[in-house]
């Protein structure tokens, strides 16, 4: 078999001997990349749009959240990017995408996933770009909804649109351009299908028997972090408490279902809609 003799500018090796065969595959693999950062071969593929959720699901969500729209992520001040806009720093081609998820971004917490293959990222970008796709807004009055936000449901107990309201949940206003009137609806019926993590429930007892519960907003093995009902932040070090319980619930009530009926669900949707529409044009 012919060699090539490579000079390997390394401390631990200097030399390293390879078939023609595989330096010819390595010069190819530049040519190769480029081609698979090119156009994507399943664009508008609804069966590799399926395919690509199942793939965010495992290696996005964890830290974009379940739908994309940024959650908290792992490392504490983490604030992974909104997938919904449809609009990116690193570009808006499928390639500029391909990119950025198959290197990664040096300097952030976003790693490259070149192991997918390249197949497996172009159905990952499918799936991502059907996220920042308009939803249908469900037929709802948005000013009876703005009623029903600010009295019914005493919405803004947590959360805030504008000046208005606490800042308990997330500000409501600041929502993702695509505004899925579906996913919002399902939220405040069953607020328990999909929390965004930075807004779960801890509970923390300390060494003197108090208990304090609030939203969770840092939780290592050295300290926790929470807002309790007061809306004041508070951190307590490992040494100070007994236990520290993460409960899988969310704050918001469970029984929106029951308060509202469906046509009075659909104007509070339409409202909180209407304001992110209008937050995001600004």
């Amino acid at each position: 078999m012919d060699l090539i003799t490579y000079r390997i500018e390394t401390s631990s090796m200097r030399y390293q001997h390879w078939p023609k065969s595989a330096w010819a595959a390595m010069l190819l693999t530049p040519a190769l990349c480029f081609a698979q950062a090119g156009t994507n071969p399943f664009a508008g593929n609804p069966q590799a749009a399926a395919d690509g959720q199942k793939l965010f699901s495992v290696s996005c969500a964890p830290c974009h959240g379940k739908n994309g729209e940024g959650a908290q992520g792992q490392a504490e001040g983490m604030r992974p990017p909104d997938l919904t806009r449809g609009d990116f720093k690193a570009g808006r081609r499928d390639e500029d995408l391909f990119r950025v998820i198959s290197d990664g971004v040096r300097g952030t917490e976003m790693p490259s996933f070149k192991s997918l293959g390249g197949d497996q990222i172009w159905r990952l970008i499918v799936f991502i770009r059907t996220l920042s796709n308009v939803a249908p807004v469900l037929n709802g009055n948005p000013a009876s909804g703005e009623a029903l936000f600010w009295g019914k449901g005493d919405c803004g107990r947590c959360h805030q649109i504008g000046s208005r309201g606490n800042r308990l949940g997330p500000d409501l206003a600041r929502g993702s351009r695509r505004s899925n009137a579906g996913n919002l609806k399902t939220a405040i019926v069953d607020p328990n299908d999909d929390i965004t993590p930075g807004y779960g429930i801890i509970t923390v007892v300390t060494r003197d028997n108090k208990k304090i519960t609030g939203l969770e907003r840092w939780l290592d093995n050295f300290s926790a972090r929470l807002v309790d009902e007061s809306g004041t932040e508070r951190t307590f070090l490992r040494d100070e408490v007994t236990s520290v319980t993460r409960e899988m619930r969310s704050t918001m009530p469970d029984n929106y279902g029951k308060i509202f009926n469906d046509a009075e669900l659909n104007d509070l949707v339409a409202y909180i809609v209407k304001t992110r529409s209008e937050g995001n044009s600004q």
